[in-house]
């Protein structure tokens, strides 16, 4: 063998091991995307798609596990009456809200 066939096949060897390289992190970069980011995306979907469907009346649960009722719909606040009092009456953030109980118009 000489210098050249050894030098070649080197290179040969050193190409390889880059695209093996750069398909592992392809791979792993796939499977974290698959992990954490596609649902990530899918709740806030479903959190947007809730939100749209959010009226005055309507019971709710907030993140802080408090149930309340809509009183007042903003942009991006509501105001929300908590128990029997009618003086307490608090503004929050929609995305605080986890669930909605529609009020049925049966009566």
């Amino acid at each position: 063998m000489n210098l050249v066939t050894l030098l070649g096949n080197a290179q040969a060897a050193g190409g390889g091991s880059i695209i093996s390289v750069v398909l592992i992190y392809a791979v792993i970069i796939g499977i974290f995307w698959f992990m954490a980011i596609r649902p990530q995306k899918k709740k806030q979907k479903e959190h947007t798609a809730l939100m749209a469907t959010l009226a005055v009346g309507d019971s709710i649960l907030t993140s802080s596990g408090f149930f309340g009722v809509v009183i007042d719909i903003m942009e991006e606040v509501v105001i929300v009456e908590f128990g029997n009092n009618k003086n307490c009456r608090i503004p929050m953030k929609k995305e605080n809200i986890v669930e909605i109980d529609k009020q049925s118009s049966e009566i």
